[in-house]
């Protein structure tokens, strides 16, 4: 079964905002065996929207639509729909009654013509009650193919499919189940791994396919199958799985649904009732910024000392400027102090450090740009190892944080 997104608003198309709904929208269908055939987004232009929703009936069950909602008058999306089904616009009291008292609650200004027009929905549509907001969805249905309207505001949008769409299409289509399982590898390259498990491929049955996702320092395997019986796939595809670790075991980090690296370190750390600490330099408060994103992080993550400036690497964290002076500030060396002490100023179990050069110019070192050292601290010791990260500043940062985690991923599994 297929769907197809499309979303409003011309501030997508010059790169004012990027456009997170699809992706978003697209999960939660996959989770319950609808496919996207395709994303199309349009600018705020009758014709443009017509022409789309023309294109998509063609090819799909259900068509989703976010944005182009508001009071607006660069807001069509509503009076598109009426030409396309060829509908009225009409005012529904209930969605009034909302709007009213969004307004009398939490804006406290008075209430406009304008945003009294929000109660308008096309007279063929099932509304669809936004809690967060004061735009509805919408649920059309015509010649067998399902459209639903819903607000470009993603944490409206969001609650909407979660609770209101994606268990209206559950019950509306019969759909075959999609499972996915990811295979997180860490600490060697797309074509190295292809390579090892060539055979394996080739020898996948054709309902399962394999795809290849590298970022900067890990390589995600997915594979995804699809068919009417559940059982049967889930079966085939943990058989599957198993064959892979004699191939890659040793790079085989997890299997994740959708579960991060960093998600993975949380859960060993809050499984042994340790903790963690990080002196960042280069990677300038990326590894505590991903830590910290997860819920419930304050469990097991101590803090962190962004240490940027040299002189705060000697002030706070107590590197002897000896060291410094001796080995360089993007050394093993300093990496080690940084570790170590960070340890010890937080009273952590585990404490990672990174220095180096991100670039574009050198800064207190002259190392080339790229080179970055990564400590690791743990109750067994500390040690550092240097990385040549490439020349682009933005990938550096981002494979030295992807590196440091896998490299405390393994020191945790050692206790």
């Amino acid at each position: 079964m297929l769907a197809e997104i499309i979303t409003i608003g011309d501030e997508i198309l010059i790169g004012q905002i990027i456009d997170t709904n699809s992706s978003y929208i697209a999960k939660e269908l996959n989770k319950i065996g609808v496919s996207v055939y395709q994303m199309t987004s349009v600018q705020d232009n009758r014709e443009h929207i017509l022409e789309a929703l023309h294109d998509a009936q063609k090819r799909v069950k259900v068509v989703i639509i976010t944005g182009g909602l508001g009071p607006t008058k660069d807001d069509i999306t509503k009076h598109t729909l009426c030409s396309f089904f060829d509908d009225i616009l009409v005012e529904d009291l209930i969605v009034l009654a909302h709007v009213e008292t969004l307004f009398a609650k939490y804006i406290g200004t008075p209430i406009s013509d304008m945003n009294r027009q929000q109660a308008l929905v096309l007279s063929k549509a099932s509304v669809i009650h936004n809690p967060f907001g004061t735009a509805p969805g919408m649920w059309i249905e015509r010649d067998g193919v399902v459209y639903v309207s819903l607000p470009g505001v993603p944490f409206e949008m969001k609650n909407l499919i979660t609770n209101e769409v994606i268990p209206r299409i559950v019950a509306r289509f019969e759909r075959p189940f999609i499972i996915h399982r990811t295979l997180l590898t860490y600490g060697i390259g797309e074509s190295s791994l292809a390579e090892r498990i060539a055979i394996w491929e080739n020898e996948l049955p054709l309902y399962i396919k394999l795809a290849y996702l590298p970022n900067l320092g890990k390589v995600r395997l997915r594979l995804t199958a699809k068919g009417v019986d559940r059982d049967k796939i889930v079966a085939r595809v943990e058989e599957e799985i198993k064959k892979l670790y004699p191939l890659i075991g040793e790079f085989i980090f997890g299997i994740e649904n959708e579960e991060t690296l960093e998600e993975v370190v949380a859960k060993l750390l809050t499984s042994k009732k340790m903790t963690l600490a990080t002196a960042e330099s280069c990677t300038g408060g990326k590894i505590a910024e991903q830590l910290t994103a997860i819920a419930g992080a304050s469990a097991y993550f101590k803090g962190s000392v962004v240490s940027y400036a040299t002189q705060t690497k000697i002030e706070v964290l107590r590197v002897p400027e000896s060291l410094i002076e001796k080995h360089s500030v993007v050394s093993a060396e300093v990496a080690k102090a940084m570790a170590e002490n960070v340890k010890r100023l937080l009273k952590s179990d585990f404490a990672i450090a990174t220095t180096g050069n991100a670039g574009p110019t050198k800064g207190d070192s002259d190392a080339e740009i790229g080179t970055v050292f990564i400590a690791i601290a743990s109750p067994n010791g500390v040690f550092a190892e240097e990385f040549n990260m490439g020349n682009h500043r933005e990938k550096i940062i981002q494979k030295a944080v992807n590196k440091a985690l896998e490299l405390l991923q393994k020191e945790i599994t050692k206790i």
